[in-house]
């Protein structure tokens, strides 16, 4: 086990040195992070340094890293990725631990061992432990759930439910996706419970629920009271605009991306410019017109759009708005149904290459030979984790019908998600690391038979 925690550890720590990045969201939390420990006050700050407070992120990660700046130093992010690194390599014992028991005696040496291996040398987790974003400690408290729940199946002991507790309200004050995680573990607490010889008494386990289940929503009344007080609206999470009162929002273009928008490139070329940047009509796909005379009309708009400044004014949005109608009133399949289910394949299937120095157009081998290589490599790589999670949950260890329960429920919600991001199915790993491991150790104890 140290081997594999030694190898996790310098994996990280080579990946930190190479590819730590500390702009887009890491930049957001970093600045409400200062503000906070500066001024007391939960907010971003404007260019001219003026601080406006702000609703767009939950508290959990923001507040984790005023921890830190508090005592290391504000703006300190090597200390930040330590912690992470140590956060992660810690998660990755756990989800052995976790394999240990889920996974039948015979073999359950193995698979520890396999759960270890492939959780502390994975790369797509481990850049991220790399960089000051909410992912790492995302996939520590789904970790901690996964143990903490196997763990109160066993002993329905206060200790277990309080520490599923924590794990899952770390999880959703990080992300609002991160409820999920209780919505999804909660019931195999209690149907273990239920279906103990002897039963727990219904009392006791009431009497947990409702402790637990308090606890958990604290922490969100206090963030809602806030918002109401600071901004009068209602709102226990954060918005999915990720804007705040009164900031303008563009529904009419919104809509019109979701009629075409399914991998990454167009995620970064075109729905992170818009507004702020230049609208450029030739990096749209061809998918994106239906007919010469939208495209006419989308170049139109474009047009007037950079010509306001990349200002998306309501004239303009409404204009985008059109297109979607007629784009969606002609193929209502493609925009609800098969554009949804593209961008989740986008989400799970490809290389998982977004924080490292490689091109967007990686497959035109003609244009980067290695790079082109290292892609196919990595998609073969995250194709592999797939299957072996795959195996293991044909084997059917316990908690198995929890963990799938969890990413069906987490893939439910992407195809919601119109800008997909490869990030956004990383939350499914540690399951995948545990089912993996188990179908390893299985492999390896079967091999090993006369």
């Amino acid at each position: 086990m140290a081997a594999a925690l030694l190898a996790g550890a310098l994996l990280r720590i080579w990946m930190f040195q190479r590819f730590l990045e500390t702009n887009g969201d890491t930049a957001v939390y970093g600045d409400i992070a200062r503000n906070f420990l500066v001024h007391g006050r939960y907010a971003l700050t404007l260019g001219s340094g003026q601080a406006f407070s702000t609703l767009i992120r939950l508290p959990g990660y923001p507040l984790f890293l005023a921890a830190c700046f508090k005592l290391f130093g504000v703006g300190n992010y090597t200390s930040v990725v330590c912690l992470q690194i140590a956060m992660e390599l810690a998660g990755c014992l756990i989800l052995a631990d976790v394999a240990r028991h889920v996974a039948p005696s015979r073999y359950a040496t193995s698979a520890t061992h396999a759960t270890l291996w492939i959780a502390a040398l994975c790369p797509f987790t481990a850049i991220y432990a790399a960089n000051p974003l909410t992912e790492c400690p995302t996939l520590f408290a789904i970790a901690l759930a996964l143990w903490s729940a196997l763990r109160f199946q066993e002993k329905n002991s206060w200790s277990f439910a309080l520490t599923f507790t924590l794990a899952v309200t770390f999880a959703a004050l990080l992300r609002p996706d991160g409820a999920l995680v209780a919505v999804a573990l909660a019931p195999a607490l209690l149907f273990r419970a239920n279906n103990q010889s002897p039963r727990v008494p219904v009392n006791r386990l009431v009497t947990m629920s409702l402790v637990c289940a308090l606890l958990a929503l604290a922490p969100f009344a206090v963030w809602t009271v806030r918002n109401w007080r600071v901004f009068h609206v209602f709102q226990p999470l954060a918005p999915r605009s990720a804007t705040d009162p009164g900031d303008p929002v563009t529904p009419g273009w919104d809509r019109w991306v979701a009629t075409w928008c399914l991998d990454f490139v167009s995620t970064y070329e075109v729905v992170w410019n818009v507004p702020g940047d230049v609208l450029d009509v030739s990096k749209l796909p061809s998918r994106a017109f239906d007919t010469p005379q939208q495209y006419n009309e989308t170049a139109t708009l474009a047009g007037a759009y950079n010509k306001n400044g990349f200002d998306m004014t309501p004239a303009i949005d409404a204009g985008f708005g059109r297109l979607a109608d007629v784009r969606t009133a002609a193929h209502p399949l493609r925009t609800y149904l098969w554009l949804p289910l593209a961008r989740l394949a986008d989400m799970g299937l490809r290389p998982r290459i977004e924080n490292l120095p490689i091109d967007l157009d990686w497959w035109v081998y003609k244009h980067h030979y290695a790079e082109t290589r290292f892609s196919w490599a990595y998609a073969a790589l995250n194709a592999a984790y797939l299957l072996l999670g795959l195996c293991g949950l044909l084997l059917r260890p316990r908690l198995a019908v929890w963990m799938l329960a969890y990413m069906l429920l987490r893939s439910a919600l992407l195809l919601t998600v119109v800008p997909p991001e490869a990030r956004y199915t990383l939350e499914c790993f540690p399951m995948l690391f545990v089912l993996g491991g188990v179908a390893i150790g299985r492999l390896f104890t079967g091999s090993a038979k006369p």
